[in-house]
């Protein structure tokens, strides 16, 4: 049996992370006697917009602002840099979570930002005339998708062993990552044999023709809230009123987007990406239709992550009881409010970044 110590720099090293980083975490975060900071450093995702970015332009952030310091295509990688003081929220799929927090990174889930519905899903899309048909066939073969280990990595485990795959079978798969932007065509060239595709990105690449699903998360597990941002356990002590404005303002952003209609929400959004000037393209906004958040204004259920921490404990990666869903996550600083917001509207998909 290895030590907790062995194990516990196993699992960080799984996120990208170190122990010395994660006791450091918030180190370079709010200090002590300083009054509660007003400004989120944060990443962002390239051609997309982030509902934090939409809650600043909607001016639900008040005199919070947001500091971008660059982009990111992974979750892991996001919420690595807010347990280490490097921004101040990062988003991951919940699985992720999990693993940080088991492994002892003073992070909390403060709201969910995106999930899977019938409009914002991941799929798992091979050419049209591939041989691939089932869980079977993906056997030597090379998957791409975002980041390993978070979101995509964990509906292709479930799909191979539903699919009847042993786990030496499994471990014969080639999860690859392969930036979203690049995925549509490297599958197109036929550098990997399957492509994971969410969100904008997606419905671009399907408009274009000559692909089609293997699986979807949707249809694997329904609609559900597959990721949150989070916080370090430090930033929440010395900024409350910080936070309480921050989440407050995202479960707002959640709540005009799933009630404004679809072709004012992509408009916004343009605008959003037009005005910050990073030189990105637009034209695929249009395909844009659901965040995807299953609760009202993003509130975290307990659900949400029981789901992965037996899903994780089964696979060995974390042990049984080690982490509860209560330990994870708290809505306390959520004060966005609003009935009906289980259901997406027809005219309104979202990157599902972050996974």
């Amino acid at each position: 049996m290895a030590t907790t110590a062995s194990t516990r720099r196993q699992f960080l090293t799984l996120l990208g992370l170190s122990t010395v980083a994660v006791s450091c975490g918030t180190a370079t975060g709010a200090t002590s006697g300083r009054s509660q900071t007003k400004t989120l450093r944060y990443q962002g995702w390239a051609g997309q917009v982030t509902l934090p970015e939409l809650a600043e332009d909607l001016g639900h952030l008040g005199d919070v602002k947001l500091e971008w310091v660059g982009n990111t295509i992974s979750g892991p990688q996001d919420i690595q840099s807010a347990a280490t003081g490097q921004v101040d929220f990062g988003g991951a799929f919940n699985g992720a979570v999990v693993k940080l927090a088991a492994n002892g990174a003073p992070v909390k889930a403060v709201i969910s930002y995106y999930g899977s519905d019938k409009y914002a899903y991941n799929g798992f899309y091979v050419l049209q005339d591939s041989p691939i048909r089932s869980a079977g066939d993906l056997i030597g073969k090379k998957i791409g998708m975002n980041t390993l280990g978070a979101h995509s990595e964990a509906m292709l485990d479930i799909y191979l062993r539903r699919g009847g795959l042993s786990r030496a079978e499994i471990g014969k798969t080639e999860p690859l990552v392969v930036p979203p932007v690049n995925t549509e065509q490297t599958l197109r060239k036929k550098q990997i044999d399957v492509a994971v595709l969410g969100g904008i990105l997606r419905d671009k690449a399907l408009a274009a023709g000559g692909i089609r699903p293997l699986f979807t998360d949707h249809q694997l597990l329904g609609a559900f809230s597959a990721g949150t941002y989070v916080m370090t356990d430090r930033f929440l002590k010395q900024s409350p009123d910080t936070a309480r404005v921050f989440v407050t303002g995202v479960g707002k952003a959640i709540e005009w987007a799933r009630s404004t209609p679809h072709d004012e929400v992509v408009a916004r959004m343009t605008d959003i990406v037009g005005k910050r000037g990073r030189n990105e393209d637009t034209a695929p906004l249009k395909y844009w239709r659901s965040f995807g958040v299953a609760e009202t204004a993003g509130r975290i259920t307990d659900e949400e992550f029981q789901l992965w921490i037996d899903w994780l404990a089964e696979r060995g990666d974390i042990k049984k009881g080690q982490v509860t869903s209560a330990d994870l996550y708290t809505n306390r600083f959520n004060d966005a409010g609003g009935a009906g917001a289980a259901a997406s509207p027809a005219a309104s998909s979202s990157p599902t970044s972050g996974s």
